[in-house]
């Protein structure tokens, strides 16, 4: 039978769960900021964020799946690469630079987040954080060049950290396991 916590031990545990997520999510950006500056590039940008949230706190989702992240991303670049060329906007002032949106831009970001999720569906690699990489390069926030070689090493270095925190915890995870169960058998401890 379950044993449902009280109020104060959920704190507690919701606490150690946040503190977690704050150290990991924390550490793991300023890595790739770090990496970025060393660089010369701008590694650090708004689709990591989303990535960083699904990765950590949802790591056993469909959508934080190492083949998910990676083919979602993946899609999304393809897909705002295709749109900036099929709309003439490689060489295009981002709509920050120009501080607002061009009827070719709007219809480039609205296809490549289309076609994206499109993509997503029918090849079965949710990842939602993908969305926003295709309205950046579409967008022309990162463009081909350095914004654009910035945001793939930062996405790259992101999935990468994520994935050896999630194995390390998964290994940390065991070994606790082995250890609290008798005779050194995971999972003879509750039966």
């Amino acid at each position: 039978m379950p044993r449902t916590l009280t109020v104060p031990a959920r704190i507690e545990t919701r606490w150690a769960a946040g503190r977690r997520l704050f150290l990991t999510s924390a550490a793991l950006l300023a890595v790739v900021g770090a990496i970025g500056r060393g660089a010369g590039w701008v590694t650090l940008t708004a689709t990591l964020g989303p990535t960083a949230y699904v990765l950590l706190v949802h790591p056993e989702s469909e959508a934080a799946r190492l083949r998910n992240s990676s083919l979602g991303h993946l899609m999304a670049i393809a897909c705002g690469l295709a749109c900036l060329a099929v709309f003439g906007l490689w060489q295009h002032p981002s709509v920050v630079e120009q501080k607002y949106d061009t009827w070719a831009q709007i219809g480039a970001q609205a296809l490549a987040v289309g076609l994206t999720l499109l993509l997503l569906e029918l090849i079965e690699a949710q990842h939602p954080p993908a969305a926003a990489t295709a309205l950046l390069i579409s967008s022309g926030i990162a463009r081909p060049g350095p914004p654009l070689y910035g945001m793939l090493t930062g996405l790259v270095l992101l999935i990468a950290g994520a994935a050896l925190l999630a194995w390390a915890g998964g290994r940390a995870g065991t070994s606790a396991a082995r250890e609290e169960a008798p005779h050194g058998k995971a999972g003879e401890a509750d039966e």
